[in-house]
């Protein structure tokens, strides 16, 4: 990964992005304040996100494993994929495609997988589960299908990976955010150490059909995902994997179908800013409930995914897997919202009715 230094403590990536190190997030978080401000804070060319780099060598073999499970889980017969929809969560358990308001239609360009890596059933009370399905339900696992058949594993061992490094990332945070949270006595990494509420997301990114087609000549920059802010405290997110279908049936890896195919960021001042996440990193960018817990002081990273107009797209597809790390359904953001009246009005915003879900946790 291209990087130059801005100065002794902060290092950058060739777009901009800030870069540390694990070993100094595990060793030293503490020295880490002025990398997170210029990551997460207010500048103009603050990006909202952050790249972790040297991570343990078992993250690069985890995330290649799920996400080809991604690609596997998704070209298997609708109707299998099918079985493993929950609308009673409003399909943030297991399956969910088609059912996403993306752009001001149903969203059918990527199909999702959600479950919670770190505990398969919450331990609370009755009343909260029925009244936070969407958070609070059980893991669907697709155990029965010999296609997928190592899909949990390889799904809670990723989750809990990225879930390690976001805890170790949020107690770095602590100095940085603690002074514009609005409850000062707030511990950043005991809100997200200790939810029940964690969600993660595996991402399948259809390659553009007739059913769906790249907008015209002009492609649009958030044509594979509109642009949306994430409503967790901080997300984590792996590098995309691009996989090129083959007659085989068995994908081979690829680049990028093209150079602008990829993720895009609003800076804090608006700038519209292509992020790569290289293959053996992971990056965390800031959502919502952050930005709510803050009275706006620290603010949600606006972003898309832009598929890029290239020779062969229509064979090529993208997965990558997003970790959402947030509060438990009580806890207090504003002084008029917690964390579960927020997001009830945030899955409101993205679905039609209740039978209809999958908003971006």
């Amino acid at each position: 990964m291209a990087t130059v230094a801005s100065n002794s403590n902060i290092t950058l990536t060739s777009e901009g992005a800030v870069s540390v190190s694990y070993n100094a997030l595990v060793s030293s978080p503490l020295s880490l304040t002025s990398s997170i401000e210029r990551a997460f804070g207010s500048h103009p060319d603050s990006l909202g996100i952050i790249i972790v780099r040297d991570l343990p060598s078992s993250y690069v073999p985890a995330r290649e494993r799920l996400l080809k499970l991604a690609y596997r889980f998704a070209n298997l017969d609708p109707k299998v994929r099918e079985r493993y929809a929950d609308p009673k969560s409003r399909y943030s358990f297991g399956w969910s495609h088609g059912k996403e308001i993306m752009n001001g239609k149903p969203d059918t360009m990527k199909g999702s997988y959600y479950a919670n890596p770190v505990i398969d059933e919450p331990n609370v009370p009755q009343e909260l589960r029925e009244a936070y399905p969407e958070y609070y339900g059980k893991n669907i696992w697709p155990s029965d299908t010999p296609e997928v058949q190592d899909f949990e594993q390889a799904f809670k061992d990723l989750g809990r990976f990225v879930f390690g490094v976001g805890c170790q990332l949020a107690v770095a945070c602590q100095p940085f955010a603690s002074t514009y949270l609005s409850d000062s006595s707030l511990s950043l990494a005991d809100l997200i150490g200790k939810s029940q509420t964690v969600k993660a997301r595996l991402l399948h990114y259809f390659p553009p059909s007739p059913e769906n087609p790249l907008p015209a000549e002009d492609e649009a920059i958030d044509s594979w995902c509109g642009f949306h802010l994430d409503h967790s405290l901080l997300t984590g997110l792996c590098s995309a994997m691009y996989l090129h279908r083959e007659p085989s049936g068995e994908p081979s890896v690829v680049q990028s179908p093209s150079p602008s195919s990829g993720l895009y960021i609003r800076t804090r001042g608006g700038a519209l800013t292509k992020v790569s996440i290289p293959a053996d990193c992971l990056a965390f960018q800031t959502g919502e409930a952050l930005e709510l817990a803050t009275a706006g002081k620290l603010r949600a990273t606006p972003h898309c995914v832009r598929v890029g107009a290239a020779k062969d797209a229509e064979n090529i597809s993208r997965e990558t897997f997003a970790l959402f790390m947030q509060p438990n359904v009580d806890q207090q953001l504003s002084a008029t919202e917690n964390f579960g009246q927020f997001s009830k009005r945030i899955f409101d915003e993205h679905y039609k009715d209740e039978s209809a879900g999958g908003a971006a946790m």
